[in-house]
């Protein structure tokens, strides 16, 4: 059975805003010598699947800079360091984001967003019952446009790729299958 390695040695290789690269020295059990591996370590991301009380999911379309296009996804960020849990992180992402609160939030699971390279771990909620509170809340680099949509249209504007960001899709797939470990 797999277990964990042995780090010989660390060093930070460059600090950014949103991460921290790693070069670590390991030596895996089976392995004849040492192999450097290059880590991103990073804070914590939230994801929020919103739904208004008539049934609708909020989302956001926004353009993303990595892979050049518009993007179609849920509200959600990164665990800032003052939010005191991801649930906090999800209520304040949904409010700045879309200008709705929610009325319950409910923690539908973690994944690990590329356990190969990166340390941290996207937490999805279920936000009940949202309602337009006010204005959004955007960054200044930040343009997102709202956009509510029936939950039955989802899965074919996934298996079209109109929805293809990576944790998205893990999102939804942790919300059809919420129910399951309660049966």
């Amino acid at each position: 059975m797999p277990g964990p390695w042995k780090c010989l040695h660390r060093e930070v290789l460059a600090d950014y805003k949103v991460f921290r690269i790693w070069r670590e020295q390991v030596q895996p059990p089976r392995a004849p010598r040492p192999y450097d591996f290059y880590l991103l370590e990073a804070i914590d991301w939230v994801n929020v699947i919103p739904i208004t009380p008539d049934g609708k999911m909020v989302f956001v379309r926004q353009y993303r800079y990595g892979t050049r296009e518009v993007s179609l996804e849920i509200p959600g960020g990164a665990v800032d360091p003052d939010d005191p849990s991801p649930l906090e992180a999800a209520r304040r992402e949904l409010r700045e984001e879309t200008g709705y609160e929610a009325e319950r939030l409910v923690y539908l699971g973690a994944v690990a967003p590329n356990p190969a390279i990166l340390t941290n771990r996207c937490h999805t909620f279920l936000a009940e019952n949202v309602r337009p509170v006010g204005p959004q809340q955007l960054d200044d680099a930040e343009e997102i446009e709202v956009v509510l949509l029936d939950p039955a249209e989802i899965p074919a504007r996934i298996r079209r790729g109109e929805i293809n960001h990576a944790l998205v899709v893990a999102a939804f797939y942790l919300y059809e299958h919420r129910d399951e470990g309660q049966r």
